[in-house]
């Protein structure tokens, strides 16, 4: 989303995880740690909270442009460090995917908010019953713990949707991106 115009900054990634650390943990500690609702959440959360006071100070808008870059694709994007006004107008085509089951990103807080924010962004599915490591084809199998409960299927949705998926982000790059200097129409 930076490439396709978008600002960003680590102290608004603070900002957002100190107002809801809860919510968006995963989103916030990564794999560091989950919550569990027990005896120990509250030390997690402060655990994040120095992290993010330590790490996450700069206020300074990160961007950058590409001029190779006509068109990006984000599916189950990180947004809680963008700015979204910067996204209501990208500089090149940019469109979205979704996953609703998202444990890690969960939408309302990402891909949400970008697509809330940017009218001309193409939502090119919404998928339902997908969570966040419904686009890794083929999924590593075995996955436990974090991880698997952050990227496993969930139940309920079928993989055999992606190929369609496919064919929707193929076709939006075809009609974004110039065609190859010297290829016949």
């Amino acid at each position: 989303m930076t490439l396709a115009g978008g600002n960003w900054s680590p102290a608004r990634f603070q900002r957002h995880c100190n107002a809801h650390l809860e919510d968006d943990f995963p989103g916030c500690a990564g794999l560091f740690t989950r919550l569990t609702g027990g005896w120990a959440d509250g030390l997690k959360k402060w655990a994040v909270r120095t992290v993010l006071r330590w790490k996450f100070r700069d206020d300074q808008p990160k961007t950058h442009h590409d001029p190779r870059i006509a068109a990006a694709v984000a599916m189950v994007p990180l947004a809680s460090d963008f700015d979204p006004a910067s996204l209501a107008t990208p500089r090149v085509p940019l469109a979205l995917v979704t996953a609703q089951q998202d444990r890690w990103l969960p939408p309302h807080w990402h891909g949400g908010r970008v697509l809330k924010a940017c009218t001309s962004c193409e939502h090119l599915a919404n998928l339902p019953a997908a969570g966040h490591g419904a686009m890794l084809s083929p999924l590593p199998p075995g996955l436990t713990g974090s991880v698997g409960d952050l990227l496993n299927d969930r139940p309920g949705f079928d993989r055999k949707l992606l190929p369609e998926l496919d064919r929707k982000v193929a076709a939006f790059f075809t009609r974004h991106l110039p065609a190859p200097t010297g290829s016949s129409p």
